[in-house]
């Protein structure tokens, strides 16, 4: 592959020559990158973002030689063009003696810039093809930290990672919606010795109890109406590799039943099958919900719970991650900018305010989401007016949730009983109220619940709960 689409960060105090090298590079085809110290571009180096520099030699505070030096420290592969208004030959020796691709005086050739760049990439990439060692790469240095941020609950997460990756464990990922799940799911199978096969996505609230054995195990022709073909199911198709079981705490019992007996023997049958079918899987389960919860309150299976939970991984909220807040709403904002070719340089202070304040209930997926739509409503700079947050951030439920357990309501229960009853109750109860300051909106009671669509859904027909507009 050649270097088009390279990441290209440009790195001067001046604004105005920033912004005629953004669009020199974007039109040239690669992504520009800009930072306006030195501190910020060590930032973005250390996180392995760009694939050259352009570093400007005179900056106040931190001078373009030293930021080489340092560069050269983090990453000594890494190409940086150096570029200078006050050409010497003084400078131009430091700089190659500090280890700079090249020097460059302004005025810039803006062809010759590009060409530069070009073939330095180019270089770099079939060095590094010769010279980088065979085997798993090491996922601190990978791309699930430029995607997920700088904090130390992101170097945690992959320390984890790293630990259970080459295993053969069955993992357990727990995390809000939004958090990405997912996303830690395929870089634990990335990074498996599995790779090389496919990784298999098994939504598990959006399968029918009927129709759960027919998706998961396959089935025969003619085993049921409408089987018109034998058909694999998810373990056949995941064989050899990775099966990944997502929200799986909305998996009715029965289902859970026959998922752990097909665990535990190593085979199943299809539907309509006659002979067993061995297979070869590594299971990888994502939840929003605390799976020892919910097995206490009856609602997942206890054996189960325990042959699935090898190791667990916990994704914090991104409100506990504020290192990663801006990092990411930046992260997102750069590359909206590529997506519609704008140049939205950043956040006005009371934007950065807002966005480090608030709550985001739906995680890395609202931040994206809202990122996307101010860089869109934006010219220059991001302000607190293109920032579309709901301001319900967080939904207050009432000490009092009416629920009494005094009197002879819970006579002849068992605490277990008595515990399934009562959640039943405040989720009844709080649904309810949700929906009533929605309007009847699902989607934003989902939202503000931090629930997904399907559950809520699911729940109101459990609850027999009336929507606010068929109460009126």
């Amino acid at each position: 592959m050649g270097a088009t689409g390279a990441r290209v960060l440009i790195v001067d105090d001046e604004k105005d020559f920033c912004d005629i090298l953004f669009r020199v590079v974007k039109k040239a085809g690669f992504t520009a990158l800009v930072a306006h110290d030195g501190e910020m571009a060590l930032e973005m180096v250390r996180l392995g973002l760009p694939d050259i520099v352009l570093l400007d030699v005179r900056m106040p505070g931190m001078d373009g030689i030293e930021v080489l030096r340092r560069v050269k420290k983090l990453n000594p592969t890494l190409p940086v063009l150096m570029i200078t208004a006050y050409s010497g030959i003084h400078d131009a020796v430091e700089a190659i003696k500090e280890g700079a691709y090249d020097y460059l005086p302004k005025p810039l050739d803006n062809n010759a810039l590009v060409q530069k760049i070009r073939t330095a990439i180019s270089e770099r990439r079939t060095s590094t093809k010769k010279t980088e060692p065979r085997g798993k790469p090491d996922l601190t240095l990978g791309e699930l930290k430029k995607i997920m941020g700088p904090s130390a609950n992101v170097d945690r997460l992959i320390s984890d990672l790293n630990l259970v990756a080459g295993s053969n464990f069955s993992v357990v990922i727990q995390g809000e919606t939004g958090s990405g799940k997912e996303l830690v799911a395929q870089a634990i199978h990335g990074f498996s010795a599995r790779s090389n096969k496919l990784m298999v996505p098994v939504d598990c609230g959006a399968i029918p109890e009927t129709l759960f054995e027919s998706e998961v195990f396959g089935h025969e022709k003619g085993s049921f109406t409408g089987a018109i073909a034998n058909r694999a199911g998810k373990f056949e198709m995941a064989h050899g590799g990775t099966l990944f079981l997502d929200e799986i705490s909305n998996m009715p019992l029965s289902c859970q039943a026959k998922l752990l007996r097909a665990i535990q023997e190593k085979t199943f049958f299809r539907v309509g099958g006659r002979h067993p079918i061995t297979m070869d899987v590594r299971l990888i389960i994502a939840t929003n919900k605390d799976l020892n919860t919910e097995v206490a309150l009856g609602r997942f299976s206890r054996d189960l719970f325990y042959r699935l939970s090898e190791f667990t991984i916990v994704i914090p909220p991104i409100r506990d991650r504020k290192e990663d807040i801006v990092y990411l709403a930046d992260r997102f904002r750069m590359a909206t900018n590529e997506e519609l070719n704008k140049n939205v340089l950043g956040f006005s202070k009371s934007a950065l305010d807002l966005i480090e304040s608030y709550s985001w209930p739906g995680n890395v997926r609202q931040l994206k989401a809202a990122i996307r739509r101010a860089v869109l409503q934006s010219d220059e700079w991001v302000s607190p007016e293109s920032l579309v947050l709901d301001s319900d951030e967080a939904v207050p439920v009432a000490a009092d949730s009416g629920v009494c357990v005094e009197g002879d309501a819970w006579e002849g229960l068992s605490l277990k009983e008595i515990v399934q009853k009562t959640t039943a109750d405040v989720e009844s109860r709080i649904l309810a109220k949700v929906l009533r300051k929605t309007g009847g909106n699902k989607a934003k009671a989902a939202r503000l619940l931090q629930i997904d669509y399907k559950t809520i859904h699911s729940k109101i027909k459990q609850y027999g709960i009336k929507l606010y507009s068929e109460e009126e």
